[in-house]
């Protein structure tokens, strides 16, 4: 079973780690590589380009013993935001010349990479902060195959406020979109760009609401299962489903349960409850996967791509078809993706 996954932050580890991004992207190194992708049936995904304060790996060891509540990050500014997105950008253009990834900016280009041996790549800008308010940085970013965007990462800018990192709340933490965010979203619109409301707020994603675009949230879980910052309410979720977009299940185990924020731990039972739940609510034609890979610590069984197969498997022991599984897996994406593109 092939799969394509909502959110990895692959390039942001290679950025942070090494000077040889397509020899170490070779190896089992991290969570998305080619021999795990392999391994696991990984052929295609939406790839991020972060705008990290230092060029290191994240660090998960912060949350072994639970979760650590943690405020907006401050401001950064575009300058600053621009540098490392401009390097991954040009990663992905590394590993796409060395055939380890296709950048897919058309249906018919992804549906010929998902495929095929590279895996299929659909560049995606996690937190808008390297843009400024004129959005020629857009511009640029999309002639380089950017597909994808999110308005804001867990920090402020001129578009908008994410929310914390915080248990026990849903996204109602702040504000919404500015005038400047509301005319990303236009400009995305109109060039064809996904806008992703992962990281925003409530009142954020009723903002992009109201911009007629189906409503997509490439890596976030239900608040209903654990009630967190970065998940959605059960009105969020209907309204992905009623507006034709896609929720992607985050694997990180701080957003997966109750347990997975206060212990650091969680499993691929806790992956199954919130699957459930994003089922019955979103409507199994709107759900797919958004691992969170190389960004989040994983859930017990998941340690990466290599373990996807586990998954598929637990979802087949929990009585899932195998038509409801290609549909999580890969297809629900590539359905809507198929929509979202030029052909």
């Amino acid at each position: 079973m092939q799969i394509f996954d909502g959110h990895n932050d692959a390039l942001s580890r290679l950025w942070g780690t090494t000077t040889d991004p397509v020899g170490e992207f070779a190896k089992p190194v991290g969570h998305v590589n080619t021999p795990h992708a392999r391994a696991g049936g990984l052929s295609g995904g939406f790839f991020a380009l972060y705008s990290s304060a230092e060029k290191r790996a994240f660090d998960f060891t912060i949350f072994d013993g639970g979760g650590v509540a943690l405020p907006l990050a401050p401001a950064m500014p575009a300058a600053q935001a621009l540098e490392p997105v401009i390097a991954q950008a040009g990663i992905a253009q590394q590993l796409h010349a060395a055939g380890q990834i296709e950048i897919c900016t058309s249906t018919a280009q992804l549906g010929r990479a998902f495929v095929s041996d590279p895996i299929a790549c659909v560049l995606h800008l996690e937190g808008a902060d390297c843009i400024g308010p004129e959005m020629w940085e857009l511009d640029a970013l999309h002639a380089m195959g950017l597909r994808s965007l999110g308005p804001v990462w867990s920090r402020p800018n001129i578009f908008g406020e994410g929310v914390p990192f915080s248990h026990g709340t849903d996204g109602d933490t702040g504000g919404g979109l500015t005038s400047a965010g509301q005319a990303l979203v236009a400009k995305c619109k109109a060039m064809g760009v996904m806008v992703d409301t992962s990281h925003l707020t409530l009142k954020g994603f009723w903002d992009v609401a109201e911009e007629d675009l189906p409503l997509v949230a490439t890596h976030s879980n239900a608040c209903a299962v654990a009630l967190n910052a970065r998940n959605l309410t059960d009105d969020q979720l209907r309204a992905i489903r009623q507006t034709g977009g896609m929720v992607g299940l985050n694997f990180a185990s701080l957003y997966l349960s109750d347990d997975g924020w206060t212990q650091g731990q969680a499993t691929l039972t806790d992956c199954l409850r919130q699957l459930d739940h994003l089922i019955a609510v979103a409507g199994e034609d709107h759900v797919g996967l958004g691992s969170d890979f190389d960004g989040a610590p994983m859930p017990q069984g998941m340690s990466h791509a290599g373990n996807l197969p586990a998954l598929l498997d637990a979802m087949r022991a929990a009585g899932y078809g195998e038509a409801l599984i290609a549909k999580l897996a890969h297809e629900n994406w590539l359905d809507f993706l198929s929509r979202q593109l030029n052909p």
